[in-house]
């Protein structure tokens, strides 16, 4: 029961925030749905962490993408941001309408 319940609090830290933008807007209508992960996620972690937050819902697929850091300037100091990961899932089954309400 403990490996359980420890094993659903990493899938409930998988996620870091859904990924609004033009792009993953209109992939919303082919229910595709982009979110920030942990750069040690797995494709597995994220499509039962996903199915863990939205319940009713099927994972289908899952395509994970790094986004490596880049320079970025501030006034006249130059200082980079911070790398992250980002996974596109594929769901079957109704539309998440969650994710524009938390946005």
């Amino acid at each position: 029961m403990s490996t359980l319940k420890n094993n659903t609090e990493k899938l409930y830290d998988v996620i870091i925030k859904p990924l609004i933008t033009e792009k993953s807007y209109a992939a919303m209508q082919n229910n595709q749905y982009t979110f920030e992960v942990r750069k040690n996620a797995t494709k597995i972690e994220i499509a039962q962490a996903v199915e863990l937050a939205f319940p009713g819902r099927k994972v289908k697929s899952v395509k994970t993408v790094y986004m490596p850091s880049h320079a970025k300037r501030m006034g006249y100091k130059f200082g980079r941001t911070d790398s992250s990961k980002k996974a596109i899932v594929r769901i079957e089954g109704e539309p998440i309408k969650e994710i524009v309400e938390i946005s």
